[in-house]
């Protein structure tokens, strides 16, 4: 897919962290132009301009999960979306039962799940990793999971070992449990297949950055629509969750009938304004191509890294991995230093403890597995 890019991004590896598209600083700032001229003109059309803005994301992030339009919403980050869950769900539903999650989940969730647990009286309990270190197991994510668990929070593909996991087969012991599913799909949306439909899960959450090569501060979510129908609504609201969020009559407040109503307070807009310029290139047939090429480069690193004596902290089979391939670095080997030189060289990398992260994407040239295989020690 590399054909005549910007040779800048040869090297880049860091998809897992910031995704990148062609010419993509060129649209993110005709974004912003467009929200610079909109905003400051001196009328009334600004509140119009931004509100459609943020609802084309919210359109395409609903069209990329299979999601309807209603049972999506606007958060600053994933982190944030998963709290509006908690505390919508409250202690009626999770008093005295289980929240269950996985040690390689994404460390925010853990914290915010951490501090809530006192807050609404549930136990959170962590699977622990695998004998491996780097990853937890569908196996052992299901042997703790029985009827006691009210939410189960599952993350699809992991930050640290890009292990991908088995959605139909947790969502139909999930089901078989009765309890609330949630998915963090942030390392997986915008590259792997999603659709709700095959997927009914309760809750899905991602950010823009990653393969939807946006900006931070963009997080989007999902809620099942039985749970707005039947009257799930947030624990906080602000003049943004009404149908009307411009009636300001203090005692005709009432929340919206969709999933609106998880907005609070005046919403941020620019974040959303410089990511839908990704998530528009994801969905166009300018992306077609992005899973092949990324599995072909994935496959051509994890090569090198095993010739070289390196242990994969990834599944070995292509199939149960994300799109990135990661691995443990031996321990003579200073993390810093050889970051540092594989920067030199246009290559961008980075390491979690001593997990260094290989995620190739779109701009990623052909020829990068044996940049590695010549720049790397054994």
């Amino acid at each position: 897919m590399h054909d005549k890019k910007d040779s800048r991004y040869d090297g880049w590896l860091m998809y897992h962290s910031v995704g990148m598209f062609p010419d993509q600083q060129n649209a993110v700032r005709a974004a912003l132009d467009t929200f610079v001229s909109q905003w400051y003109r001196p009328d009334q059309v600004r509140w119009e301009y931004c509100l459609q803005a943020r609802q084309h994301v919210l359109d395409d992030w609903a069209m990329l999960i299979g999601a309807p339009s209603r049972a999506v919403f606007c958060a600053d980050s994933v982190t944030e979306a998963f709290g509006k869950l908690v505390g919508a769900l409250g202690r009626a539903r999770l008093e005295g039962r289980r929240v269950l999650i996985a040690a390689d989940c994404f460390p925010s969730l853990h914290f915010l799940l951490t501090g809530l647990a006192p807050v609404f009286g549930f136990t959170l309990d962590t699977v622990p990793l695998a004998d491996n270190g780097t990853y937890v197991t569908d196996d052992a994510f299901v042997e703790r999971w029985d009827d006691g668990v009210a939410l189960a929070v599952i993350t699809w593909v992991t930050s640290t070992a890009s292990k991908r996991a088995n959605l139909k087969r947790l969502t139909a012991h999930g089901r078989a449990q009765g309890s609330l599913i949630a998915v963090d799909i942030t390392q997986g949306a915008g590259l792997l297949d999603f659709d709700i439909e095959d997927t009914p899960v309760d809750f899905v959450a991602s950010t823009t950055l990653k393969w939807l090569c946006g900006a931070p501060g963009a997080g989007l979510a999902f809620l099942n629509p039985t749970l707005l129908d039947n009257g799930l609504a947030p624990a906080t609201r602000g003049w943004f969750s009404q149908p009307d969020p411009f009636n300001w009559d203090l005692d005709r407040f009432s929340f919206a009938p969709d999933a609106r109503r998880f907005d609070t307070g005046t919403p941020s807009f620019l974040p959303f304004i410089a990511s839908a310029p990704g998530l528009s290139w994801r969905l166009s047939d300018a992306s077609q191509g992005l899973r092949a090429y990324n599995l072909q480069l994935c496959q051509a690193i994890a090569d090198v890294l095993e010739h070289k004596g390196y242990r994969l902290a990834s599944p070995q089979n292509a199939e149960e991995r994300g799109g990135s391939v990661m691995a443990q670095l031996p321990q003579h080997v200073d993390a810093k230093a050889l970051e540092s030189r594989l920067f030199e060289a246009n290559v961008s990398v980075d390491t979690r403890g001593r997990v260094m992260r290989f995620s190739p994407g779109d701009l990623t040239h052909a020829s990068i597995a044996a940049q590695l295989a010549d720049l790397l020690p054994e």
